[in-house]
């Protein structure tokens, strides 16, 4: 109803009036509710493309750490299975435990720097370092890299007579007691060194 004070043209051009503005307030709570909405998709793409993006950059990765050695981890361990020789000295002494080396290798696959990082007990050495040089042309390093630097633990164990468990037991122990370990005087700088999975070494011997 127009207000009394209003005439009556005046009152017909408030209700237009009134009638707009609630049009525009009507439209602009549809605005202000579609808003949300365009966001929301936006959002998505975006999250998508990151999601593509993603596993674009991980299958790349996968393809870039590609296992360093010619037919895989399987291979690389049935290498030094076949190559390490246990020395009469380690089998004597009943040898145990576990020694790390680090080595380089370059395009061709020939290794070099052979760094004796840590080992339980020194004659594990030499059997390491003559199956390693064995490995040559048998490394692959990642693209782009004229050389790359491992690591690789190797973890010796013996096995003798099952019946004999009392014997084994000693020989355990007097292999521990009369070890001669290596380990690092100082802190040891890694820079980009890939990480090998251990390659286990199991020989037996007699009482």
């Amino acid at each position: 109803m127009p207000h009394p004070a209003l005439s009556k043209g005046e009152g017909s051009n408030t209700n237009k009036l009134v009638k707009r503005e609630a049009k525009v307030l009507s439209f602009g709570e549809d605005l202000g509710e579609a808003k949300p909405i365009i966001k929301l998709k936006t959002m998505k793409k975006i999250l998508l493309t990151i999601i593509i993006l993603t596993a674009s950059v991980y299958c790349f990765a996968q393809e870039q750490l590609a296992f360093p050695f010619q037919g895989g981890k399987d291979a690389m361990n049935q290498f030094f299975k076949d190559s390490l020789n246990i020395s009469g000295d380690v089998a004597q002494k009943k040898a145990f435990g576990t020694a790390i080396f680090k080595f380089t290798a370059n395009q061709k696959g020939d290794i070099s720097k052979i760094i004796i990082y840590y080992a339980d007990d020194a004659v594990l050495v030499t059997p390491v370092v003559e199956a390693l040089r064995k490995s040559g042309r048998k490394w692959l390093i990642p693209d782009g890299e004229k050389s790359h630097d491992f690591l690789v633990p190797f973890v010796f164990s013996f096995a003798g007579p099952a019946a004999d468990k009392g014997h084994m037991q000693k020989a355990v122990y007097e292999s521990y007691r009369n070890r001669s370990p290596i380990v690092p005087a100082d802190q040891v700088p890694l820079d980009k060194t890939t990480l090998l999975p251990p390659v286990m070494i199991s020989y037996p011997v007699s009482q």
